[in-house]
């Protein structure tokens, strides 16, 4: 069969050409234009013939906080990063998400999405810090749509009637290590993993793909 020929990879139809990326962001406050971002993780997710979303790759950069950049210390103590601490082997805000960004655009081409769309726990926190990462770094091939998400914080309430991400986890039978937390890598693959199983679950129900409502003739 050549490439003409190839029928649409089924992700391609599911969230409106969209091909959902989970980010976790670490950072050292709240406020995405003063305070440092630390470390980003982003899980790309798939989804097979039959239409079933799990995950597929994680990507991680550890970042330098940019130049003038406020550090919180209860942030830090929060996350337990030395920010300073060589060992993390970290990159200027331009490289890591350059980093990040690359394998994305390169998934959303396969899946054959017009755009990566970010989804997060309490999603418009990680959006944020990293929409004002990229403006900061002057990336302009920015691949996430740039205001919609998909948050599982508010899936999670209605699929689980919980909103915090360990409980809502354990309720969705996903293990979680409190001890593991708050690291960007094991919070995006576990945010990934409740994504994966309320829209699968969604399927799974009968809720997807929605009937086909017939149109109105004279």
């Amino acid at each position: 069969m050549t490439d003409e020929n190839k029928p649409p990879h089924p992700m391609s139809r599911r969230f409106r050409g969209f091909l959902p990326v989970v980010v976790d962001v670490e950072t050292a406050g709240f406020n995405p234009e003063r305070d440092a971002l630390l470390e980003v993780a982003a899980v790309i997710l798939t989804m097979d013939d039959d239409g079933w979303v799990r995950r597929a790759e994680t990507h991680v950069q550890q970042i330098d906080p940019f130049e003038g950049a406020n550090l919180e210390q209860s942030a830090l103590d929060f996350t337990g990063i030395d920010p300073w601490n060589p060992e993390r082997e970290a990159v200027p805000e331009r490289e890591g998400l350059s980093e990040i960004f690359s394998p994305i655009r390169k998934a959303v081409k396969n899946h054959d999405c017009k755009r990566a769309v970010l989804v997060g726990h309490n999603a418009t926190f990680d959006h944020n810090f990293i929409f004002a990462a990229a403006l900061r770094a002057d990336i302009r091939r920015n691949p996430f749509h740039p205001f919609s998400t998909f948050d599982t914080a508010t899936l999670a309430g209605l699929a689980y009637g919980h909103t915090v991400l360990a409980q809502a986890c354990k309720i969705a039978g996903i293990p979680f290590s409190n001890k593991e937390a708050h690291s960007a890598a094991y919070d995006a693959e576990k945010t990934a993993d409740l994504f994966c199983g309320i829209v699968n679950r969604w399927k799974e129900l009968g809720g997807f793909p929605p009937p086909v409502i017939p149109e109105e003739t004279e």
